[in-house]
């Protein structure tokens, strides 16, 4: 059955800028790893190459909006010159086949020649993505979609806190946050700039941490943990270290990230859904919507091999209890929509709906999660109403 609006006011549903409810994102990490080796997503799994292809196979399946990428490092080759040649291909095959991109535009990698440490990085991605929205606007009417910096809170941590990816630091994830949030912003300026109907998303992991079992003392650094999934976007609004620029404005829709392991005891294991200590989903929505008062999109959600179906459902029925209670989520993105090789170990991860291209460049489809994506689809085609509404207006 739908989920039951009837109570909700036009207000609190406000009118959505998604083609399509659910989405499908495209893994487009482009970070260097302790090794040394930049990865390349969109490149490891032949999307680059295939887009109009890929975005085609999704449409087949009632996904027109996904998320993609631009390779700062690839297109920035010198300070201040761009080669746009990775990048016009994935926007043409956008336009010929309808498709909606929110587009990010720094997945933690950037061009050798900066660094992320220095003042003038935040000037060479403010003027990266004026150059960017440039593009965008030359190549498409539609109103644009944006990601600045992806996970600036997760990136925080792997990068700046535990080295597990570039800048590969120990002990300055508060100082790379202030740092991705001062990009963040100035990012969001330019675009804007470019073109006042840009769409931001700031995208971040959701999270819930508890105390182990029997542990009052872990309580404290439990909840201090917790608390801290807001630090980023409390800095974009202005709410915390306003000398960073932010602003209540600068936030728009809320991205929300969520997986099976996003809840754990601190300092120990995760929490598997059903535990007495796991909180609904519904709930994390409903405590960053009354946090920021801003529309939601759950920006990233998926699970591996025979736990993608269950997966959605789980995540799909807790969103349908958000909205029913006021919770403006006004999309739900399948991430990653294709199998992908392991960041570490490049093993396959079989976590898509669509695998790996066969030799002859097809993606076979994994049955089961298009199954309940169909299944699901119709509960939630009220969404479409709010987009019908906004093209209207």
């Amino acid at each position: 059955m739908p989920f039951d609006r009837r109570d909700a006011s036009d207000a609190a549903v406000p009118a959505s800028p998604f083609l399509s409810f659910f989405q499908g994102g495209f893994e487009c990490s482009t970070h260097r790893r302790r090794d040394g080796r930049r990865l390349d997503l969109l490149a490891s799994t032949g999307h680059d190459d295939a887009a109009a292809a890929d975005y085609r196979a999704l449409a087949g399946h009632g996904i027109r909006t996904v998320r993609d990428g631009f390779r700062w490092h690839r297109i920035e080759t010198a300070p201040g010159r761009y080669d746009w040649s990775s990048v016009l291909p994935m926007l043409r095959a956008a336009r010929e086949t309808g498709t909606q991109v929110i587009w990010d535009l720094c997945h933690y990698g950037w061009p050798d020649h900066l660094d992320i440490w220095d003042p003038g990085f935040v000037f060479a991605f403010a003027r990266f993505a004026r150059a960017a929205a440039r593009l965008v606007a030359a190549e498409t009417d539609a109103p644009p979609l944006w990601c600045p910096v992806n996970e600036i809170s997760f990136w925080a941590w792997a990068g700046g806190e535990v080295a597990r990816f570039n800048p590969l630091a120990r002990g300055r994830g508060a100082e790379l946050k202030r740092q991705l949030v001062r990009a963040h912003i100035a990012a969001v300026e330019q675009v804007r700039l470019v073109d006042p109907r840009a769409r931001i998303i700031q995208v971040d992991p959701a999270i819930h941490v508890v105390g182990r079992p029997g542990r009052s003392g872990d309580r404290r650094e439990a909840e201090c943990y917790r608390l801290a999934q807001f630090e980023a976007m409390d800095m974009v609004t202005g709410r915390m270290c306003p000398e960073l620029g932010g602003a209540p404005e600068c936030l728009d829709i809320v991205g929300v990230n969520y997986y099976a392991d996003n809840q754990w005891y601190i300092g120990g294991r995760t929490i598997e859904p059903g535990a007495a200590d796991y909180r609904p989903f519904r709930e994390i929505l409903a405590e960053f919507h009354a946090r920021y008062g801003r529309p939601l999109l759950v920006a990233e959600t998926g699970a591996e091999g025979d736990a993608r179906a269950p997966w959605l459902h789980y995540v799909a029925d807790e969103v349908a209890a958000a909205i029913g209670g006021g919770v403006p989520v006004q999309g739900l993105c399948l991430y990653p929509v294709l199998d992908y090789p392991g960041w570490d170990n490049d093993r396959h991860c079989p976590v898509g709906l669509l695998g790996n291209r066969d030799a002859g460049g097809e993606r076979p489809v994994h049955a089961p999660l298009a199954e309940a994506l169909a299944r699901l689809q119709p509960r939630f085609a009220m969404a479409g109403d709010t987009v019908r509404r906004a093209t209207a207006a």
